[in-house]
C-alpha cells in the first residue's frame, strides 16, 4: 500500500510540474520534437501523407500512455508465470517444483490486465493519443487525413478486429492459468498423478497458443504505436523482454520468501539454476537486440531506419542516453555480475540483478512507447508515479494469491526430486 501512495503522490507531483512549472519547457520541448521528428522521418514522412491532429495536453497524455506502457508490461510478465511453469511441465522438469506456487501468482494481474486494457485504448479516442492508425478518416481515400501506407494495413489494423485480438489472447492466457490452477490446488486435496498428466496436456496446448499469441500482441500493443514501422524480429524482442523479467520476479519473489522464513524448501541449487536462466535469457535478450538493430543499421532503409533514428539522435538526443543505459542495464550488467557459479548462488547478487533486469526492461518497454507517442515531451515524474501504482496494485494480487495456498504443492509428484536438487 506504501508504494501506492509513493505511487500516487508522484503522479499528481508530476502533473502539478507539469501544468505550472513546464510550460516554457513543454514549448522547446515541442519545438524539439518537431525538428527531430522531422530529421528522423525524411523521405518516409513525405511520401504517404496524413494530416496532423489535435493531441491531449502533455500531461494528458503522459498519464495515458503510462497506464498503456505499464499495463503492457506488468500484463505480459504476469503471463510469464504460466508459462514458465506450462514449460517445466511439458520438460518432465522437477527442480522447479519448489517455486511453482509464485509462477502461479505471478499470474494474478492477467484479469485486471485485460479490463485496464480495454479501458485504456478506450482513452485513446479522447485525442488518438496511443494509436495514430485510429485517427478518423486515416484510411478513407480523398480525406485529409488519408495516409496511404496505414490505409494498405487496414485489413489487420481496425477498432472491431483490434479488441477482438485483445480479447481472444488474454482471454486464452487468463482460462489456461485458471486451469493449470484450478488442477494444482486439486492435486493438492486429493494427490495421485492424474492432475499431473491432465496438467501436461493443458500445458502443451497452452504454449502452442501462445507462441502465436504472444508475437501478435507485441504487434498489436507495442508495434502498431509506430504504425508505419515494422520488424519480423519484434515478436520475438518483446517476448524475450518480457520472459527475462519474469523470471527476475520469480527469483526475487523466491528469495524474500526464501528470507522471511516462508520457503525453507528453497535451496542453493534452485537459486543458481534461476541465476542461470536470468544470465542466459539476458543475452538470449541482446541477440536479438543486436540482431534487429544491426540488420537495420546495415541495410539502411529510411522506411526501418526511422525507428532507431529517433531513439538515436531524434528529438534533440532526448532518448539516446536511455539508449544506451538500456544495453549496459540488460546485458553488460547481468553478464558481468552472473558470470561465475557462486555470484547465481548468492541471494544478495540474484537480488540485485534480479532488481536492475526489472527496472532495466520496464525502461526498455519505456523506450519502444515513448518515441512513436510523446516525441520529445517525454517525462518521467508522471512515469515513475504510475509504475509504483501498478506495481503496488501487481504485489496486492499475487500475495493475496500465494497466501491462498500452500507454498509448498505437497503432493506433486516430483516435489521429492525438487527438495533433493543440486547443481
Amino acid at each position: 500500500m506504501l508504494i501506492i501512495i509513493a505511487g500516487v503522490v508522484l503522479l499528481i507531483v508530476g502533473v502539478i510540474v507539469s501544468l505550472f512549472g513546464g510550460g516554457g519547457h513543454e514549448a522547446a520541448e515541442g519545438a524539439a520534437a518537431a525538428h527531430g521528428a522531422t530529421a528522423a522521418h525524411g523521405a518516409v514522412a513525405a511520401g504517404h501523407g496524413g494530416g496532423e491532429h489535435h493531441s491531449s495536453a502533455p500531461w494528458l497524455k503522459r498519464i495515458i500512455v503510462s497506464l498503456w506502457h505499464n499495463n503492457v508490461f506488468f500484463t505480459g510478465v504476469s503471463a510469464i508465470g504460466t508459462v514458465f511453469m506450462a514449460i517445466q511441465y511439458v520438460a518432465y522438469a522437477g527442480w522447479s517444483v519448489v517455486v511453482k506456487r509464485i509462477n502461479e501468482a505471478l499470474s494474478a494481474w492477467l484479469v485486471p490486465g485485460l479490463v485496464i486494457m480495454l479501458v485504456v485504448f478506450g482513452l485513446n479516442f479522447i485525442n488518438y493519443d496511443l494509436f495514430h492508425w485510429t485517427v478518423p478518416g486515416i484510411m478513407d481515400k480523398g480525406n485529409a487525413n488519408y495516409d496511404a501506407i496505414i490505409a494498405g494495413k487496414s485489413g489487420f489494423l481496425n477498432i472491431p478486429f483490434y479488441v477482438i485480438r485483445m480479447v481472444v489472447y488474454l482471454g486464452l492466457w487468463i482460462y489456461f492459468t485458471k486451469r493449470l490452477r484450478d488442477l494444482s490446488l486439486s492435486e493438492d486435496l486429493n494427490g495421485g498423478t492424474a492432475y499431473f498428466h491432465k496438467s501436461i496436456n493443458v500445458s502443451a496446448l497452452f504454449l502452442v497458443f501462445y507462441a502465436v499469441t504472444s508475437s501478435m500482441s507485441a504487434w498489436d500493443w507495442v508495434m502498431s504505436v509506430d504504425v508505419h514501422w515494422f520488424s519480423t524480429m519484434f515478436g520475438w524482442y518483446v517476448f524475450a523482454s518480457w520472459w527475462v523479467s519474469g523470471i527476475a520476479a520469480v527469483t526475487l519473489c523466491a528469495i524474500l520468501l526464501k528470507q522471511a522464513g516462508y520457503l525453507p524448501l528453497l535451496k542453493d541449487g534452485h537459486l543458481h539454476d534461476l541465476g542461470k536462466f536470468m544470465f542466459g535469457f539476458s543475452i538470449f535478450w541482446t541477440y536479438l537486440w543486436f540482431s534487429q538493430f544491426m540488420l537495420i543499421w546495415y541495410a539502411n532503409m529510411p522506411e526501418e531506419s526511422v525507428y532507431f533514428n529517433q531513439r538515436l539522435g531524434g528529438f534533440n538526443g532526448q532518448y539516446t542516453w536511455l539508449f544506451y543505459s538500456n544495453l549496459a542495464i540488460n546485458f553488460v550488467f547481468p553478464f558481468l555480475v552472473l558470470m561465475t557459479r557462486d555470484a547465481k548462488r548468492q541471494m544478495i547478487m540474484l537480488k540485485i540483478v534480479s532488481i536492475a533486469i526489472l527496472i532495466g526492461h520496464w525502461s526498455d518497454f519505456y523506450l519502444m512507447f515513448m518515441p512513436g507517442t510523446m516525441k520529445g515531451e517525454n517525462g518521467f515524474i508522471i512515469e515513475i508515479g504510475i509504475a509504483l501504482i501498478f506495481l503496488g496494485s501487481f504485489l496486492i494480487l499475487m500475495t493475496k494469491r500465494l497466501a491462498q495456498a500452500s507454498l509448498t504443492p505437497i503432493h506433486h509428484p516430483f516435489l521429492d526430486e525438487s527438495v533433493h536438487h543440486t547443481t
